[in-house]
C-alpha cells in the first residue's frame, strides 16, 4: 500500500542537527494520519506521498519548516525572589489558559534572576529528518472522526 491521503504511516526516524548531533534517536516510532491533520511537519508529509513500506527519506528542515524561528519575545527575566527559593534549571512552568498557555522552562540563574524561556529548544535550528516507513495501513472510521492515528 502506498502513503495516501486518510493512511496511517509508521515511520521509524532519526532527527540530528546539521553538523550530525543526535537530537532524537527515535526510541518510539511516529505514527500519524496522512493527509493534512498536522500529524507532522507538512514538509514531510508531502516527501512522504507515494512511498511504501520500506522506503526511506531523508530530509532536512529549516527551522520555518519544523519548529519555527527563535522569538526573543518568549524569553522573560524575572527576580529569583518569585519563585521562594524552589527554582532550578530545567524546571518547566505554564502560563496562560489552557488553550493558549506557554510552557516556560528556566534556562539559566545568574545574579538573582531566572530566565524563562517559552521557546521549543529546537526552535530556530536547521534539522536533519531520516526515516524508514515501517508500515502503512488504511486509516479506522474513528481515527478519521477523531482526525488522528490511534497507534
Amino acid at each position: 500500500m502506498k502513503i495516501g491521503k486518510n493512511s496511517v504511516v509508521t515511520l521509524g526516524d532519526s532527527v540530528t542537527d546539521t553538523a550530525g548531533n543526535l537530537i532524537d534517536g527515535g526510541a518510539h516510532p511516529i505514527v500519524y494520519l496522512h493527509g493534512g491533520y498536522e500529524g507532522i511537519f507538512p514538509k514531510i508529509e508531502e516527501a512522504l506521498s507515494g512511498k511504501s513500506v520500506g522506503d526511506s527519506l531523508d530530509i532536512t528542515l529549516a527551522p520555518e519548516d519544523a519548529f519555527g524561528e527563535y522569538d526573543e519575545t518568549l524569553v522573560e527575566v524575572e527576580d529569583a525572589g518569585a519563585f521562594d527559593g524552589k527554582v532550578e534549571l530545567g524546571m518547566q512552568f505554564s502560563q496562560g489558559d489552557d488553550e493558549d498557555a506557554l510552557l516556560y522552562v528556566v534556562t539559566d540563574m545568574t545574579d538573582g534572576k531566572v530566565v524563562l524561556d517559552a521557546n521549543h529548544p529546537l526552535s530556530g535550528m536547521e534539522i536533519a529528518f531520516s526515516c524508514t516507513v515501517t508500515n502503512v495501513r488504511e486509516a479506522t472510521k474513528e481515527e478519521l472522526e477523531n482526525k488522528v492515528a490511534n497507534g
